[in-house]
């Protein structure tokens, strides 16, 4: 395949591994390597570093603040800073240096603890340099896309570890019992294929996974046409024998495949289209909130599809991860009956609690195709009750190039609050605000309420037993929902003895 067709480097983000670097010691599995994840508790790093432990590599980092995720990771072996500093690094003594240092996308140059290895000679990657030398000699099943890519990373994991391939997997979000990572033990690796900072044009996958192309990014992807080649830069990757599973429905995906279709890997589509290869028709929704579909392959019955989480958006998660792993030699039958048992993971439509008589359930939408889809989920599961959205922005440039799309994502919610921006990686310059979402949308119930603490006095004093709170968003607004049921708990009347 060509890869300059699509701006595509002419070599691999990492050079050959000579020995003794960092590359040829972690290729080897070197019990005696040294890696220090700046920016360790973050879902991109610290999967990284549950693998390297497993693997028996050493492994130290540092966060922002110390978190249940930086906890698991010292209780498993890692050495964790609570604070990043450059004395995490400049004192240790020069023997105990790390061999290399990984950033996470979050850390700028002027953050001390990269300045200190800088300083100290220390090579200091990202995961685009760091992940084709983690994951050489594996067989890589990547999931890409705006929207979709954690759950159906996570189905795609449930459906290889029942069928005892023991997949190594990354994942944005933990499965039960499962977690977000795992070195594995087969040559099957299965990531989440993350586009921000172009992290997936290292993988070079065998398969690959596109659930939607719908812009996003606008800090690291300036236009529409930018995201676009930048997925395709990403199938340009991806093995010339390998397969290539997208949404017949998504448009950007339709695009993508037109673009890739006269070369390269095998090509095949999903979704509810009547021209996509592996087809979902008679959507039915089922008590629990759920759904079921007849599933035709290339217009054949093939089985019928039950699903235990909502939303229509997931028939289509589903029927990728099928997909697959049908192409790993796991059984249509099979991959239905895993996705049968498939109950979610965190922070994906996850139900919190339930206090007087109101559910709250926490979501990771930030973007409005993934705000508005979550919504629709909520009411095919809870047609009748009223539907509390609690929506805080992510990132002053993604509100400020989408705020219009924002504004009409919440069409399936009864209330709306919109919190202020959660900053995440920016500085805010005063160019745009979450008001702003409130006087753009046309929504009869939409309010602004800036402080997590005052949406939830607001909601403790307005709601009522049958409804449903629905938190939104990448950063920490799922705390809403937590002061929420604590609130509701401490002036329930007492049970009777």
């Amino acid at each position: 395949m060509d890869a300059k067709r699509a701006g595509q480097p002419d070599s691999s983000p990492t050079q050959p591994a000579s020995a003794g670097t960092w590359q040829a010691r972690l290729l080897a599995r070197d019990p005696a390597l040294r890696v220090h994840l700046l920016g360790i508790g973050g879902a991109g790093l610290s999967a990284i570093a549950q693998v390297l432990l497993e693997m028996g590599v050493q492994v130290s980092g540092s966060d922002r603040r110390p978190s249940p995720v930086t906890a698991r990771l010292a209780a498993a072996g890692a050495t964790i800073f609570p604070a990043q500093s450059a004395a995490n690094l400049a004192a240790r003594p020069k023997a105990h240096y790390p061999d290399v240092v990984l950033i996470s996308s979050a850390i700028d140059e002027a953050n001390p603890e990269r300045r200190a290895a800088e300083a100290l000679g220390i090579p200091v990657v990202k995961r685009l340099d760091f992940l084709p030398v983690l994951l050489a000699n594996r067989r890589v099943l990547a999931v890409a896309g705006s929207a979709g890519k954690s759950t159906t990373t996570a189905m795609l994991i449930s459906i290889l570890s029942d069928a005892g391939l023991a997949p190594g997997y990354i994942v944005g979000a933990d499965l039960p019992d499962l977690g977000n990572a795992a070195a594995g033990q087969s040559d099957y690796f299965v990531i989440e294929a993350d586009e921000y900072d172009r992290m997936f044009l290292g993988l070079n996958p065998a398969a690959a996974i596109i659930t939607n192309v719908e812009w996003d990014h606008p800090d690291c992807y300036p236009t529409p046409a930018s995201f676009r080649r930048a997925f395709m830069q990403f199938v340009d990757t991806v093995d010339r024998h390998g397969l290539v599973v997208s949404c017949r429905d998504d448009e950007g995906a339709e695009q993508l495949r037109a673009y890739a279709l006269s070369r390269g890997p095998e090509w095949m589509t999903y979704g509810l289209s009547p021209e996509a290869n592996l087809r979902a028709s008679d959507v039915a929704l089922v008590e629990g909130g759920g759904s079921t579909a007849e599933i035709e392959c290339w217009e054949m019955p093939c089985g019928r599809l039950d699903l235990q989480v909502p939303g229509i958006h997931n028939i289509r998660n589903a029927l990728a991860a099928a997909a697959a792993a049908v192409w790993c030699d796991v059984p249509m039958a099979d991959a239905f009956a895993s996705l049968a048992r498939y109950r979610g993971v965190a922070r994906r439509f996850e139900r919190k609690g339930e206090a007087a008589g109101v559910v709250v359930y926490d979501d990771y939408a930030h973007h409005p195709i993934k705000v508005a889809a979550t919504l629709e989920a909520a009411r095919q599961r809870f047609p009748q009750q009223r539907i509390w959205a609690v929506f805080q922005p992510h990132t002053f440039s993604r509100t400020r190039h989408f705020l219009h799309e924002m504004a009409a994502s919440f069409a399936a919610a009864d209330q709306v609050i919109v919190t202020d921006i959660y900053a995440a990686r920016e500085v805010d310059d005063g160019t745009v605000r979450a008001a702003a979402i409130v006087a753009a949308s046309d929504h009869p119930a939409i309010r602004h309420i800036a402080r997590l603490e005052d949406a939830a006095d607001y909601l403790a004093a307005h709601v009522a037993a049958g409804d449903v709170v629905i938190t939104l968003g990448a950063g920490d607004g799922y705390r809403v929902g937590e002061m929420l049921l604590e609130q509701l708990a401490a002036h329930a009347p007492e049970a009777a003895p």
